[in-house]
């Protein structure tokens, strides 16, 4: 590794100390602070985070982010209540809570909206694409499109809503994943051709990493994809399209082509993979011949979820700003059938669902007291809520798997 010099050290990012310390803040709530304690006026609050709309028309939202934000807040004099993370959330039911006097965690506003809004936008863009591909593998190609500093967690919240694994080393790492990913166009440019670079590939990488072609380099995806087939043969595990949109036309027709030249040499076991430009609403369009996709832009540029954080009770007292819902309030939701029902504390509803199942509240306690009393379970495990809640609640509601709103591909 090369010595780091001036500039290598030069990362516009943030750290932990500098978030907890407040300094990640909008100005205006320092003065708020400086000016509660001057005239000695600041009281106990209680802050609700939710947002009034989804972006795009998402009929859902996937909570990510409560881990960081519990390493924010850890040490505060406050009380926090959250949604675990994972959990799937409406419009207008709140994700998070916060207690304490105002003055205590008024700069904390900025940071704790932007851990969960960008982390809680990509987790449900990656949701939206594994409800889109259905069985078919997901793979998390976004990290080129972002700053790297924050590639662990796009490739988080990616797993976390629902992609099967992802292409950056180091956050596969954290996770206790393998990265995935096949070959760059840069190596078969390199060695002057497909066929050369699989067969130098399979020389070389170790035999637990499947081979998957890359198949639009120079010739027709078609003429490359026999090649490469008849290079490796029953070794070839895979085809993967990532073609221009130049050169794209009809990629569907294009995926017949090459389905039925294989098949029809006998290379039925090649899957075929695509990547380049996909998002939720293009991936239906070639579920039919595809076995994966790989999806880059449209998850790191995933738009963040519009929370908002509005004081909702005063001194014990009911009030907000006009427009919003003063007191304190929470979400019962049936674990079987995805039945949710918003309620104010002190009048939540009967625990027993109409299904017959016992509903069980959406926001639980995080940190009491400034210590961390919530449970902060392992990536699998929010995998696993998230993945269940979603199941719940598109057979409940079949028309939210449609993803009918929005547009279409995020380009080559």
């Amino acid at each position: 590794m090369p010595p780091i010099g001036v500039c290598a050290q030069m990362l516009y990012t943030a750290s932990l100390e500098d978030i907890r310390a407040g300094r990640i803040t909008d100005v205006y709530f320092t003065r708020a602070r400086e000016v509660l304690e001057a005239k000695g006026a600041s009281k106990r609050v209680t802050a609700e985070l939710h947002c009034s709309s989804l972006p795009g028309g998402w009929s859902w939202g996937v909570l990510a982010g409560v881990e960081e934000l519990a390493a924010a807040l850890e040490g505060l004099p406050v009380n926090v209540d959250c949604a675990p993370e994972g959990s799937l959330f409406l419009c207008d039911e709140p994700v998070a809570r916060i207690s304490g006097d105002y003055a205590a965690f008024a700069e904390m506003e900025t940071a704790m909206l932007g851990l969960l809004c960008q982390a809680s936008g990509i987790a449900t863009r990656a949701s939206r694409c594994r409800v889109a591909a259905g069985d078919r593998t997901l793979l998390s190609f976004g990290a080129r499109r972002a700053h790297p500093s924050i590639a662990p967690m796009i490739d988080r919240s990616c797993y976390l809503g629902g992609c099967d694994a992802v292409s950056v080393v180091h956050t596969a790492e954290m996770l206790g994943l393998e990265p995935s990913g096949t070959m760059p166009h840069a190596l078969i440019l390199v060695a002057g051709g497909l066929t050369t670079a699989l067969q130098w590939f399979d020389e070389v990488v170790d035999e637990s990493v499947p081979r998957v072609a890359l198949v639009d380099t120079f010739c027709d995806e078609k003429f490359e994809a026999i090649a490469a087939a008849e290079t490796l043969g029953e070794k070839l595990a895979a085809v993967r399209l990532d073609t221009p949109g130049s050169r794209r036309g009809d990629w569907q027709a294009l995926m017949r082509e090459v389905r039925w030249e294989l098949d029809l040499r006998g290379y039925q076991h090649v899957e075929i993979f695509l990547s380049g430009g996909l998002d939720e609403y293009s991936i239906p369009r070639y579920n039919e011949f595809a076995s994966g996709y790989g999806v880059g832009t449209a998850l790191s540029a995933a738009p963040p979820v519009n929370l908002a954080m509005d004081i909702v009770e005063i001194e014990g007292t009911a009030m907000t700003k006009r427009g919003k819902l003063s007191g304190v309030r929470n979400v019962a939701v049936c674990p079987a059938c995805g039945t949710r029902t918003l309620f104010a504390e002190g009048r939540r509803p009967s625990d027993q669902c109409a299904c017959g199942d016992r509903a069980q509240t959406l926001l639980r306690p995080l940190i009491a007291g400034g210590e961390v009393v919530g449970e902060l379970p392992g990536i699998e495990a929010i995998r696993s809520r998230c993945s269940q809640q979603l199941r719940a609640w598109t057979r409940a509601h079949p028309e939210a798997a449609g993803l009918t709103a929005g547009g279409g591909g995020y380009g080559a």
